[in-house]
């Protein structure tokens, strides 16, 4: 059972906390507090803190739990970057670039850890890397969002491009974010998302699946470009026979106009759970992704995954073999109309690929050796 993390002031609480150990000190800052970035944060942070003092210096989504502190271990401590957003803005991002540095001022952390591309620029300009070890991890590089205008693109690549020449080590959540950030730098490594399987486990063990339900095909997660909701709506339309859901909420929500798609709107943790093991397929439309934790626990929850081409979605998806990786509309809806037999077996080595490979317990020991090599612990 997780303990409840206490909310850490700056000026109050913090300066306690520093002297009460020697142990290393480990600061994550992260922007991006909501969907799948959230959750890796809490597993990874909880699967740390045995080994590290934590510290996590967040911003605050919309899609970020209203009870996020409570997700925590009370050990960490946990301090809200009041000028953190999501989209670019010159004088909060100048404020927040300040912000940071006094947060890591105040902490003195023996090893800086950025996630998401805001934290991932700002950090880097705001910590010189020498005395202290930095990683960036992108969780999805903003120059690979298809939506965006070509000369967007190519800004967000270039802003990559230059602070990837800072005193810094990016260590990727997935094979193909490797290749691509290999593209920018060559001090680069990659260590695979991975899920609590223990906590998806006893969160997911005392809920009763319902019997006569109809067949369903889900998603989960932010009803916003990244996800496609147009190409989503439009698998419906094709199958208007099957049940779709959308368990999440988002600005594109109107796009979602297929009769047979119902959407729940943000629900707890426990509830998407319910909601997941009551359905039948999963489903991710993306334009782009980094590893998907929503891929990751619906394959523990053995639930036939059928996803688009893109990176982080095909490097744990292999067509045909643990699920369906598709091109186009018509793969889509062969895919959910496939054979269940044949389903079974892919279904059972998804679930056995998590159980080897994508898990927490395997990406902490990652991650502690990496951390311990950068100090010579």
């Amino acid at each position: 059972m997780i303990q409840r993390s206490k909310y850490t002031d700056l000026n109050g609480r913090i300066k306690g906390a520093i002297a009460m150990n020697n142990r290393k000190k480990l600061l994550f800052i992260v922007e991006a507090m909501g969907g799948g970035v959230f959750t890796y944060i809490v597993d990874l942070a909880n699967e740390l803190i045995d080994t590290f003092d934590i510290y996590i210096a967040h911003g605050l989504r919309t899609q970020t739990p209203k009870n996020y502190k409570e997700y925590f271990d009370n050990r960490i401590q946990l301090v809200e970057v009041k000028n953190f957003t999501r989209s670019i803005s010159i004088s909060k991002d100048i404020k927040a670039y300040f912000e940071i540095k006094s947060i890591a001022k105040t902490i003195k952390p023996d090893i800086i850890h950025l996630h998401s591309s805001k934290a991932g620029v700002l950090g880097r300009w705001a910590f010189n890397g020498r005395k202290i070890p930095i990683f960036y991890t992108p969780h999805g590089y903003s120059f690979l969002m298809s939506n965006c205008s070509w000369k967007k693109r190519l800004f967000y690549k270039f802003i990559e491009l230059i602070s990837s020449k800072r005193s810094c080590t990016t260590i990727s959540c997935s094979e193909g974010e490797h290749k691509e950030t290999l593209k920018l730098t060559k001090r680069a490594m990659y260590v695979n998302n991975g899920i609590n399987i223990s906590e998806l486990e006893e969160l997911i063990s005392d809920i009763e699946e319902t019997k006569e339900r109809p067949f369903t095909v889900y998603t989960l997660g932010r009803i916003c470009d990244q996800k496609n909701p147009e190409f989503f709506n439009e698998i419906a339309e094709r199958l208007p026979h099957i049940k779709f859901l959308w368990i999440g909420d988002g600005e594109l929500r109107d796009k979602l106009k297929s009769p047979n798609i119902e959407i729940t709107g943000w629900v707890e943790r426990k509830d998407a759970l319910k909601k997941s093991l009551n359905s039948d397929i999963f489903i991710l439309t993306s334009l782009w992704e980094g590893l998907p934790i929503s891929l990751l626990e619906s394959m523990y929850m053995r639930k036939l995954c059928v996803v688009s081409d893109v990176i982080g979605n095909h490097d744990v998806i292999h067509n045909g073999v643990n699920g369906y990786v598709c091109n186009n509309i018509n793969s889509f809806v062969e895919a959910i109309q496939s054979d269940m037999i044949k389903n079974a077996k892919l279904v059972e080595n998804a679930f056995n690929d998590i159980m080897t490979e994508y898990n927490t317990k395997e990406m902490a020991q990652k991650y502690i050796s990496i951390y311990k090599k950068s100090m010579q612990m």
